[in-house]
């Protein structure tokens, strides 16, 4: 069996990180490049700012949004600045342009001052991809800290609505926007308290703007993906070792998501000739956990 086949069964090998952790220094590499995903111009000429495109899904949508024809802006925390160099290659590679836009989403002036410069430099906005996220993990309700809740809130949440309503003026009519939820979102989590909560946070706000920015004839949807193998699991984090390496067994596909495999969905969705009449939607990329309770 070739050895990435191998490495999408568990169980999987992991180093932990502190946060917020680097993909390049993981023992076992996500994969984000997609080699059988063929590109058909369904975004020529587009421009896309996707947050958290340094690694993980966040950098497969990068790079699948290149193939595509999009100029890409990705923005990155400082401390991300190896994992989002290996990410503008990635898109250069690809024929395309790519902004790096280090700073900390939790700051609502550094999310209105990369909307401008994604506007400035590439040359416009069409695609808004709020992917960036602060993961939590407790073993008890005892563990979870208002300053943690606060914080994933600003990230996960905070961010997105900044982004949001900086990016407004932008917008017309073709374009998306996209969040990323988790199925965490969908059903709770008891490992997972403040994380959960606030994907769900997501999920509604998405739903609620939908209405109205289709009025303006922009889309706006979710991507909810299921376990997937990213540094943000490893890096820092209380989940046991048993959690992380047997991530995903529990799925009907008895293994744990590469990033290459949920970003198509936000080629979907960022696409208009595929998804001109998808508004307000939850795409659910678990690997079959379909049972939400």
């Amino acid at each position: 069996m070739p050895q990435e086949e191998a490495e999408l069964s568990p169980p999987y090998r992991f180093e932990r990180q502190q946060r917020p952790g680097l993909e390049a220094r993981m023992e076992t590499r996500p994969r984000y490049l997609a080699p059988h995903y063929r590109g058909s111009g369904k975004l020529e000429g587009k421009v896309a700012l996707v947050t958290g495109g340094d690694s993980g899904i966040g950098r497969s949508v990068a790079v699948l949004y290149a193939r595509e024809g999009a100029d890409v802006a990705v923005v990155h925390l400082p401390e991300e600045q190896e994992d989002a160099e290996e990410t503008l290659a990635a898109v250069e590679k690809e024929g395309r342009r790519c902004l790096l836009l280090p700073g900390d989403l939790c700051d609502p002036s550094f999310c209105r001052a990369v909307v401008e410069r994604t506007v400035g430099e590439l040359g416009g906005l069409n695609v808004l991809v709020s992917n960036a996220a602060y993961l939590n993990s407790q073993n008890s309700l005892s563990d979870l800290t208002a300053a943690d809740f606060d914080r994933v809130f600003k990230t996960n949440v905070y961010a997105y609505f900044h982004l949001v309503m900086a990016s407004l003026p932008h917008l017309s009519h073709g374009d998306a926007v996209i969040a990323t939820a988790s199925e965490e979102g969908l059903k709770g989590s008891a490992m997972m308290m403040d994380y959960a909560a606030s994907k769900a946070a997501v999920v509604a706000f998405t739903k609620s703007i939908a209405s109205h920015l289709a009025e303006r004839g922009v889309r706006a949807n979710v991507v909810s993906p299921g376990p997937t193998w990213t540094v943000l699991n490893v890096a820092g984090q209380r989940f046991p070792d048993d959690y992380l390496t047997d991530l995903g067994s529990s799925s009907p596909m008895g293994r744990v998501a590469q990033p290459e495999e949920v970003a198509p969905a936000y080629v979907y969705l960022a696409s208009d000739a595929d998804s001109s009449f998808t508004v307000g939607e939850v795409v659910a990329v678990t690997g079959g956990l379909t049972d939400t309770r």
